[in-house]
């Protein structure tokens, strides 16, 4: 059996997607995944891989989505679910793009300089004919050959903009730049900005207008551009510093994009929410507590800042983690949850959904 999805299923889902980010939509969505479906065809020879980048560069784009292909008939959608892939290079694989080297490790990918440079000696190219950068494009081309629309290819993790630089300045230098050289650091941070956002406009010009919309690694549909932004080094730096280095790059970002949400990623970064819900153009926060942290349902306080300042919230984990949510803030309203579960589970998950109108 091919992809469990059609045309009028996205024209339900671009619907309600759209009337969710402008607040219309007086329910939550609920993106449910059902896994085990009889995918009606064999599995593919080639392994299964979270990292699109372990696969060798012997293995053709097309055998890629193949496998992919593979993965999303063995899928069953429920309510606001639809079928997408992320092509996960690692986060911040525009640090790659630029010259870093992709670093496999046994369960993620970083990157790191060939040569650590001092701040003012970094310059950032744009060089089309970079090997990871036309993996990512060859793949992406195929999806679209591929699938013509029927299933959401997501933007590979571009990265946050200071994440970029400090791949470049690993260790403590970026953080002692920060004090002894301010100049070069915004100077850089703007670079790569500029640098970020025409990669971001490029790849988009191969997935549109073929794919439905738009995603990210976090994939919340939006018909016009979206993206999850972030900067995992802030939780390093003081508000003030927060406030001085990353904002304004955040806002300028936030502005160029149609739907902007933030990775808000654990306790150390918290310091910030406040500054970050002054942002007029973002558009909600996605809240990771961390490894070794309490539950996404111990934070009341965390939701409660993020839906008096009017943003959307999005959650990870089962039905019954929405619910408590929605107690703490009020409401499920403005908030979507992206989660999955066996297909055995089909009749009591639908039940549950049916509660908040999402089936």
């Amino acid at each position: 059996m091919p992809i469990d999805f059609n045309i009028e299923r996205w024209e339900k889902i671009k619907e309600d997607s759209r009337k969710w980010w402008a607040g219309e939509l007086k329910r939550p969505l609920i993106q449910m995944v059902l896994t085990g479906r009889d995918p009606g065809r064999p599995e593919p020879s080639l392994p299964h891989y979270n990292f699109t980048a372990f696969y060798d560069f012997s293995i053709s784009a097309e055998e890629i989505v193949d496998r992919w292909d593979y993965n999303l008939s063995c899928q069953k959608y429920l309510g606001d679910g639809f079928p997408a892939v992320w092509p996960n290079f690692g986060p911040g694989v525009i640090g790659a793009f630029l010259g870093a080297n992709l670093i496999k490790g046994d369960s993620t990918c970083w990157f790191k300089p060939t040569e650590v440079q001092e701040i003012g000696d970094i310059k950032f190219h744009i060089d089309p004919e970079n090997t990871w950068y036309k993996r990512v494009t060859d793949i992406c081309r195929a999806a679209m050959a591929r699938w013509q629309g029927q299933v959401q290819l997501a933007m590979t993790d571009l990265g946050g903009n200071l994440d970029i630089l400090y791949t470049f300045r690993p260790g403590g230098r970026l953080l002692t730049d920060l004090i002894d050289h301010p100049d070069e650091v915004k100077q850089l941070t703007w670079d790569a900005h500029e640098k970020w956002w025409a990669y971001f406009e490029q790849i988009n010009g191969i997935l549109q207008p073929l794919n439905p919309g738009y995603t990210a690694w976090t994939q919340i549909f939006s018909e016009i551009p979206y993206y999850i932004l972030q900067c995992d080094f802030c939780y390093m730096i003081s508000p003030e510093m927060f406030d001085e280095f990353v904002k304004p790059e955040l806002i300028a970002s936030c502005r160029k994009l149609g739907n902007p949400f933030y990775h808000l990623d654990g306790p150390g970064q918290l310091p910030h929410l406040d500054s970050l819900l002054e942002i007029e153009e973002l558009k909600g926060v996605q809240w990771v507590p961390g490894a070794g942290q309490p539950d996404v349902v111990e934070w009341p306080r965390v939701y409660r800042k993020i839906r008096d300042a009017g943003k959307l919230i999005q959650i990870w984990g089962g039905i019954e983690s929405l619910e408590t949510i929605a107690s703490q803030v009020g409401s499920a309203e403005g908030i979507i949850l992206i989660a999955s579960t066996d297909i055995k589970n089909e009749k009591t998950v639908t039940e549950l959904m049916k509660k908040y109108g999402a089936i």
